[in-house]
């Protein structure tokens, strides 16, 4: 049995040595990770296959299948398509002498992955331009989406942090609350400030002042915790005086519980008063839009997305999908669906994918390096190709592979998304070779050791860049 398993181990190496050119088979060799771990497949993207390494094998592809949601979304959208937010009134403006709006202000969320908080400001600044002061009620509907919010805390325990953020339809600011840490240098101190500053919420503890040279960015500690009629974030750690001022954000905040604190003090900044609660429901069937705000196109965002590897923007892509293609109240399940059968109808072989909520934040999502590979011919043959292409970070550039492919000969040719969890690394993109040649390359390691291909990574961009 020993020599057996000696055997079909030699013959793996083999099998392997045979898959990869020797100078990339020695770059694997030296990560000492497992074949088995390893799938990698290299296409021309208008040509044959030149390298394919267990390219059937589902692996999670950690934040690689941003890709899947975003070109699911650009393909069955079009780079044009964006999202409305609109405030209305059950029979359209009517205003009192006294400025209060008739009935409830009524407000369509559209979903927008990325409706900022000056824009939120902007729509509300309108209203009182209409001539609106006073608001008896705040009626939020959120049904382009069902129940799709999640505990922040669940995938890793860091809750606070903006990674983990809960999908909402009516999302501001990403839901995330930006310290700010300006220095006292005559004091010798850390001062914190909450931007944008919410009622009930304060910073305890302090950031110890150090004189050192600026190492990079401040690591700082951020605990938070509620208390009678608000929240305190708890702050600690060290930072160097010549960093100068910087910023942290955090999820201080549940998404709902977020915007209705951010609308109460933007509508009391401009002078509204509201009497009564900001509550879920539905807009009534004789309700007339007042003002509203169209978001960024689609292609726009999702340099976003894919560039920065943004999650909570690419959850809501995947649920805006699923609202399109089978109507509101889409959740994670109808989104899935949706990307599925549209890949489908595409020609991508999906056999074993599991693309869950669409960012790859997740333990269960599994996609195929063939499967993907096919993908991205498909993106390379289509009509979007360009607006696809530009929301990958550029080797050496910009985005996750800023600080990375920098040597000459690679820098710039290669677009890029990178995918990190604990036991996952990933990378999948276009690069375009010395030859011009433009190749298309998937590589997925799972191994709780899998950040030791990085240098395998690399080498395959490299190899492909200077063919």
């Amino acid at each position: 049995m020993a020599l057996v398993a000696l055997l079909m181990v030699q013959g793996a190496s083999l099998a392997l040595a045979q898959a990869l050119p020797p100078e990339l088979a020695s770059v694997w060799s030296a990560s000492r990770l497992p074949q088995s771990s390893l799938s990698i497949v290299v296409d021309e993207a208008d040509g044959p296959r030149l390298i394919g390494v267990n390219p059937q094998e589902p692996r999670n592809p950690a934040s690689v299948m941003k890709l899947v949601s975003t070109w699911a979304g650009l393909s069955a959208l079009g780079p044009e398509y964006t999202w409305r937010t609109t405030l209305m009134a059950q029979d359209g403006l009517q205003v009192d002498e006294q400025g209060t709006l008739k009935g409830p202000l009524y407000i369509k969320a559209g979903g927008d992955p990325f409706l900022t908080v000056p824009q939120l400001w902007d729509m509300l600044r309108e209203l009182r331009l209409r001539g609106v002061k006073n608001l008896t009620e705040v009626i939020v509907d959120r049904s382009i989406f069902g129940n799709v919010t999640i505990n922040p805390g669940d995938f890793d325990n860091a809750g606070d942090r903006p990674y983990n953020a809960s999908p909402d339809a009516m999302m501001v600011g990403l839901g995330a609350s930006r310290l700010v840490f300006q220095p006292d240098a005559q004091a010798r101190k850390w001062v914190a400030i909450i931007d944008p500053p919410l009622p009930g919420v304060r910073v305890q503890g302090e950031v110890e002042w150090s004189t050192a040279t600026c190492p990079g960015s401040p690591v700082i500690g951020t605990q938070i915790q509620p208390e009678a009629g608000g929240m305190v974030v708890r702050v600690s750690g060290k930072a160097a005086a010549s960093c100068g001022e910087f910023s942290v954000y955090r999820l201080v905040h549940s998404q709902t519980e977020f915007f209705d604190k951010l609308f109460r003090s933007l509508w009391r900044d401009l002078g509204g008063t509201l009497a009564r609660d900001i509550k879920p429901g539905r807009v009534p069937g004789r309700a007339q839009a007042i003002t509203w705000h169209d978001s960024q196109s689609l292609s726009d965002l999702i340099r976003l997305v894919n560039k920065q590897s943004n999650n909570v923007m690419a959850r809501t892509i995947l649920l805006t999908v699923g609202a399109e293609m089978s109507g509101p109240g889409a959740t994670v399940a109808s989104g899935e669906r949706a990307v599925m059968n549209i890949l489908g109808r595409q020609g991508v072989n999906t056999s074993g994918w599991v693309v869950d909520n669409g960012s790859g934040l997740s333990r269960n999502g599994r996609v195929t390096a063939g499967g993907m590979a096919d993908m991205l011919k498909v993106a390379w043959r289509s009509n979007w190709m360009p607006e696809y292409i530009s929301s990958f970070a550029i080797s050496g550039v910009d985005g996750t592979v800023r600080s990375r492919l920098r040597d000459d000969e690679v820098q710039g040719r290669a677009h890029l998304k990178t995918g990190t969890l604990r036991d996952s690394r990933a990378l999948a993109g276009y690069v375009l070779g010395a030859s011009g040649k433009r190749y298309i390359v998937v590589m997925m390691v799972n191994d709780e050791r899998s950040a030791s291909a990085r240098p395998f990574f690399d080498a395959v961009v490299k190899w492909l860049a200077v063919r």
